[in-house]
């Protein structure tokens, strides 16, 4: 299986805790108004990278966790999740995945829901100019939220991840 992909970033630290290998998928159809990455908002612009090679890049550096983002994965869930089920069987390494839906409305979706089953935080919701904050680690407004995907499914309805930046992220 293929992702339309942009780009690989290593060891980037803007995308969530810690070092992480950054996932950058083709095409959204949010496009946000000040979005920080609008030439992501083209499906054809992707190169097509099979998920073994991505898989492979991403095992090499065994400190990095890794991040989906984009674009937005959620527009390719099959292969994303096919990526992250290898991830899982072949690391230890946490998954975050950056999304413009909302969680509640990705359960309603069966491929995005495969895809959420894989993942550890997603940070849901589009982004709004107008609610731009930095005081929020790891969301670019402040109606975005950090949900804890595995509590949530547990439980049923949404657990947001309450994360606090320490000094040793256990993310």
């Amino acid at each position: 299986m293929k992702i339309a992909l942009l780009d690989i970033i290593d060891d980037t630290t803007v995308d969530g805790p810690g070092f992480r290998t950054a996932i950058y998928a083709a095409g959204c159809e949010h496009r946000c108004p000040g979005c920080h990455n609008p030439e992501s908002w083209d499906f054809g612009k992707g190169t097509f990278v099979d998920v073994a090679e991505i898989l492979q890049r991403i095992l090499e550096d065994e400190f990095a966790n890794v991040t989906f983002t984009g674009g937005d994965p959620m527009y390719q869930p099959e292969a994303f999740a096919e990526l992250a089920r290898a991830i899982r069987l072949q690391s230890r390494k946490t998954i975050w995945c950056y999304t413009g839906f909302w969680f509640e409305t990705l359960l309603s979706m069966p491929a995005q829901r495969m895809l959420l089953e894989q993942i550890d935080v997603l940070v849901d919701g589009p982004f709004v100019q107008a609610l731009r904050s930095e005081e929020y680690p790891f969301r670019g407004s402040s109606n975005q939220r950090l949900v804890d995907v595995a509590a949530s499914l547990r439980q049923n309805r949404t657990v947001l991840l309450d994360y606090q930046p320490t000094l040793k992220d256990d993310w």
